[in-house]
C-alpha cells in the first residue's frame, strides 16, 4: 500500500499541475484539505539550513538579506536504496536535475523570472520534488522570511507583504506550522513564534524548532527552551546544529554535517539527556510520522472532497463533451449525431414535452378565427356593391330566374379575401417553428461545443422551414381559390327561389331590383361565405399542420444530411472547429480526472485497510 503522505503528494501535484492551486483556482477547497506542512521563521533564522539538513543536500539559494522570494513547495519521495537522487520542478516536467548545483541556480533563476531581478516578493509557488533514498516522505512549503524593515529595491509594504502571505499558508486549519527560531535570541523577539501564537493560540498545529544552539553565549543553554519552559507547545521542541558559514564555504557534506550534529547533542551535558530527540535526522523522522498521523485523522474529509471533485470534473466534461474523432467516417458520425440530439429535442418542443409546440394551437384557435372574423364583409355586401356587381354580371341580357352570375361575382369577391388570415396563419406558424429552431439550438449542449457546425444546422433548419411554408402557403391558399372556383350547389337548392316579374322595358335595368330584393341575395351571399369560412377554419389548420408541422418533425434536416454526405474531410473539420481554449480545458479535466480517480482509489484502499 503505497504511503499516505505519497498520496497526498498525487493529489497536491493534481491540483497544481492542472492549475488547481491557489486562489482564484478552480478547485482551491481540495488543496487546503490537505494536510501540509509551511516553514516560518525571520530572515537569518536558519530556515534554509534546516531545510537542507532534512533534505541532506544543498540547493537552496543564499545570499544576504531576503533569498526566498516565493514559496517553495518541497515535496520529498523516499526511493530504493541505490537509486540515484534526482529531482523534478512542476514548471520543467520532463527535465530531471541530478545535479543539485543546477536545482539552486533553476530556484534563482525561476524567482527572477516572476519577480525581476529585485528584491520583491511573489506569492505564485516554485514547485520542486526530491527522490532519493536518503529522505523521508515528506512535503514542506518553505516561505519568505519574515523581516521587520524593507530594505533597499523593495517596496515600502514589503513587510506586511510577506507577513500576509504567510498567513494566507498558516491561516488554514489543515496546516502544520515549523516555527523555526534562533536559540541565540530571545523567543520573547522570536517572529515564528508571534505570528504561529496569533493563528494557532493553543499550539495545536504548531512544532518548534531551535536552530543556532551551537552559537549561544558561553555559559548560557537552550535546555528550558528545548523543555518547554520558556514557552510551551502540544509537541517537544526539536533543536538543530546547523553547518557554519565555514563549513559551507568547505562544502562540508550532509552526512558528515548529520554526525557532527548527532556527537554535539550527545556530549553535551547539558542536551545529553535531550539528544534522542535533537537533530535534523529526528526533526524529519518526527515530522513524516506527524504528517501521516494527521493525514490519517483526515481521511474521511479528503475522501469526501476528492468524491465530489471527481463528480464535478466528470460533469464539466460531459458538459464539454466528446473529443473529435481524426477521420472523416468519425467526424461525419459526431455531425449526425449532434443533429440527432439536436433534431430530438426540436421534436419535443413540438409534442409537448419541452415549452412552446402549444403556441401553434394558438394560432388556429385563435388568430385565425378572429382574423376571419375581423374580414369586413360588408364593404363587399353593400347595396350598393350588390346592385353593381349583379348589373354588370347580367351584362346586356339581364337574368331570368335569378341572378347566378352576380351571385358568383359577389361570393368570389367576398371569398377571395379570406387569403389574408390563410396566409397570416400560414406566417405566423412559421415564425413559431423558427423560434422553436433557435431555442433548440440553445438547448443542444453539444452545438454550444461548435460554433460553425451551430451556424451551419441553423441555416439549414431556417432554409427547411422556408421551403415548408412556401409549400403550405401554396396548398393553403388553394384551398380557399377551390372554395371560390367552384360553389357548394346544395346551399343555393335550399333556398327559395325568385322568379322575375320583369319590368317595364323603358325602365332602368337599375330600377328593376328594388332594396329587399337586393337585401335578400346579400343575406344569401354573407350565409354562404360564413358557411366557407367555417369550412376553412377547419381545413386551414389541417394543410399548414401537414405541410409545415408534420414536415418539420419528419425532415427538417434532410437536404442537410444529403448535402453533407457530399462534403470533404477539410470541410467537415471546419464544421467541428471549436474554441482552442475549451479543446485544452478537456484535455486539461481529463488529466485531473485520471490523477483523482488513481489517488480516490489508493486513499479508499487505505480507509478499508484501517
Amino acid at each position: 500500500m503505497e504511503n499516505l503522505i505519497s498520496l497526498v503528494n498525487k493529489i497536491q501535484r493534481a491540483c497544481t499541475a492542472l492549475g488547481d492551486y491557489g486562489e482564484g483556482s478552480a478547485l482551491p477547497t481540495l488543496w487546503d484539505s490537505l494536510p501540509a506542512i509551511a516553514v516560518v521563521g525571520g530572515q537569518s533564522s536558519g530556515k534554509s539550513s534546516v531545510l537542507e539538513s532534512i533534505v541532506g543536500k544543498d540547493f537552496l539559494p543564499r545570499g544576504s538579506g531576503i533569498v526566498t522570494r516565493r514559496p517553495l513547495v518541497l515535496q520529498l519521495h523516499k526511493i530504493d536504496e541505490g537509486s540515484r537522487e534526482y529531482a523534478e520542478f512542476l514548471h520543467l516536467p520532463r527535465k530531471r536535475f541530478t545535479d543539485f548545483a543546477a536545482v539552486r541556480k533553476e530556484i534563482s533563476d525561476e524567482t527572477d523570472r516572476e519577480t525581476g531581478r529585485s528584491k520583491q516578493i511573489s506569492s505564485v509557488p516554485i514547485h520542486l520534488s526530491i527522490y532519493s533514498p536518503n529522505v523521508v516522505n515528506l512535503t514542506l512549503i518553505d516561505l519568505p522570511g519574515l523581516t521587520k524593515v524593507a530594505v533597499e529595491g523593495q517596496s515600502e509594504n514589503i513587510v506586511q507583504d510577506i507577513e500576509n502571505m504567510v498567513r494566507s499558508y498558516i491561516e488554514k486549519p489543515n496546516c502544520i506550522i515549523l516555527a523555526i527560531s534562533p536559540a541565540n535570541q530571545d523567543l520573547a523577539t522570536s517572529d515564528a513564534i508571534r505570528i504561529s501564537r496569533e493563528v494557532d493560540p493553543t499550539g495545536e498545529r504548531t512544532l518548534g524548532v531551535l536552530t543556532k544552539i551551537d552559537l549561544m553565549d558561553k555559559g548560557t543553554d537552550a535546555v528550558d527552551m528545548l523543555e518547554g519552559k520558556s514557552y510551551r507547545l502540544k509537541f517537544p521542541w526539536v533543536g538543530v546544529v546547523n553547518r557554519s558559514q565555514a563549513d559551507i564555504n568547505k562544502n562540508v557534506d550532509m552526512i558528515a554535517a548529520r554526525r557532527r550534529e548527532r556527537e554535539y547533542f550527545s556530549t553535551t551535558p547539558e542536551y545529553r539527556h535531550l539528544a534522542h530527540r535533537m537533530g535534523s535526522e529526528h526533526l524529519a523522522k518526527m515530522l513524516s510520522k506527524h504528517l501521516e498521523t494527521v493525514i490519517k485523522s483526515k481521511i474521511p474529509g479528503i475522501q469526501s472532497l476528492i468524491s465530489k471533485t471527481v463528480a464535478e470534473l466528470e460533469t464539466e466534461l460531459s458538459r464539454l463533451g466528446k473529443p473529435i474523432s481524426a477521420d472523416a467516417g468519425g467526424k461525419l458520425y459526431t455531425i449526425m449525431e449532434i443533429c440527432r440530439f439536436f433534431d430530438g429535442i426540436y421534436k419535443e418542443h413540438l409534442d409537448g414535452v419541452r415549452p412552446g409546440g402549444d403556441k401553434i394551437y394558438n394560432v388556429f384557435d385563435n388568430q385565425l378565427p378572429a382574423a376571419l372574423k375581423r374580414l369586413q364583409f360588408d364593404k363587399q355586401l353593400s347595396m350598393e356593391n350588390i346592385r353593381k356587381l349583379i348589373t354588370e354580371a347580367d351584362g346586356y341580357q339581364p337574368h331570368l330566374i335569378a341572378p347566378e352570375q352576380g351571385y358568383r361575382r359577389l361570393i368570389e369577391s367576398s371569398v377571395v379575401s379570406i387569403r389574408g388570415p390563410a396566409e397570416a396563419a400560414v406566417d405566423a406558424v412559421h415564425i413559431i417553428l423558427k423560434d422553436l429552431v433557435h431555442k433548440a439550438i440553445s438547448e443542444t449542449p453539444e452545438l454550444k461545443q461548435y460554433p460553425a457546425l451551430r451556424v451551419e444546422v441553423t441555416n439549414a433548419a431556417t432554409e427547411s422551414l422556408e421551403r415548408m411554408r412556401e409549400q403550405s402557403k401554396k396548398a393553403t391558399l388553394q384551398l380557399v381559390d377551390m372554395e371560390c372556383s367552384y360553389l357548394t350547389v346544395d346551399f343555393f337548392r335550399k333556398l327559395p327561389q325568385d322568379i322575375d316579374k320583369g319590368g317595364n322595358p323603358s325602365h332602368s335595368l337599375f330600377d328593376r331590383y328594388n332594396d329587399s330584393y337586393l337585401r335578400r341575395i346579400g343575406s344569401n351571399v354573407l350565409a354562404y361565405v360564413n358557411m366557407v369560412c367555417a369550412s376553412l377554419r377547419n381545413s386551414i389548420p389541417k394543410s399548414v399542420v401537414y405541410c409545415q408541422v408534420r414536415e418539420a418533425k419528419r425532415s427538417l434536416l434532410d437536404h442537410f444530411f444529403t448535402d453533407l454526405g457530399k462534403l470533404e474531410t477539410k470541410r467537415l473539420s471546419s464544421l467541428l472547429n471549436e474554441d482552442p481554449a475549451v479543446m485544452e480545458r478537456r484535455t486539461s479535466l481529463a488529466k485531473r480526472l485520471e490523477l483523482y480517480r488513481s489517488a480516490q482509489a489508493e486513499i479508499d484502499s487505505v480507509a478499508w485497510a484501517k
